[in-house]
């Protein structure tokens, strides 16, 4: 008898932790359209900030694979006079370092200072062409917790709302709504800002770098026009 009852109490303390596990192994997509309409903001958000990461991460590689003796090679081509062979070289690399060697060796006959300043110009537009697109990621990496905050604030007016029209009849529940949407475009509005932060930088350092390259390509290449004028 003594074990039945035991057998009972256990019955008894398991059920409502059962109960309870059971409801609380909910989805991420479930928590998400509980989140309200900000929610659908959000996952917008992420989407362009997953799009533009992955275009230009994909455009940044590309455009640093250039062979290690490619300055060499140009080298050897525009003192044996193969101008075009030395344009047809830049042409078979979709790089921006390849672009501006061909800009200069275009303007190969002129001056010095306005080759040099082709060179340049075409830097500059190369880099406007990699960082395009990184204002819009920076934004959604500020903007989305703002949206996420402002969940936060139009969900607990709801719940404020909810207690004032109740009168004496203040139930949880008339609060738990509006306090579970707060919080959930709070962590949705984070965690895309977060990504998107992240994201920003990572490019941002990555582009710095190849301007680096292009920078000590284009010294490289005027000193080699400059060689001839030294011998």
């Amino acid at each position: 008898m003594l074990f039945n009852l035991l057998q009972a109490v256990d019955t008894t303390a398991i059920a409502p932790a059962a109960t309870a596990s059971q409801e609380m192994n909910f989805s991420l997509i479930e928590m998400a359209v509980k989140g309200g309409w900000l929610m659908i903001v959000l996952l917008l958000l992420s989407i362009m900030a997953i799009y533009i990461f992955g275009n230009k991460w994909w455009m940044i590689r590309k455009a640093g694979k250039i062979d290690k003796n490619f300055m060499k090679d140009i080298h050897d081509m525009i003192y044996e006079g193969k101008i075009k062979s030395a344009l047809a070289l830049c042409q078979k690399y979709d790089s921006p370092i390849a672009r501006l060697v061909e800009k200069g060796i275009e303007r190969i006959g002129r001056p010095l200072p306005d080759i040099q300043a082709a060179v340049e110009n075409m830097g500059n537009v190369e880099v406007a062409r990699l960082e395009k697109g990184l204002p819009m990621l920076a934004t959604i990496a500020g903007g989305a917790p703002m949206i996420g905050f402002l969940g936060t604030v139009t969900g607990m007016i709801e719940a404020f709302f909810r207690m004032s029209t109740a009168g004496n009849n203040i139930d949880i529940t008339l609060l738990s709504g509006g306090i579970y949407e707060a919080m959930v475009t709070t962590v949705g509005g984070l965690f895309v800002g977060i990504i998107a932060y992240f994201g920003y930088n990572y490019l941002t350092s990555q582009i710095s770098n190849l301007v680096f390259k292009m920078e000590s390509t284009t010294i490289e290449f005027i000193d080699m026009l400059h060689e001839p004028a030294g011998r």
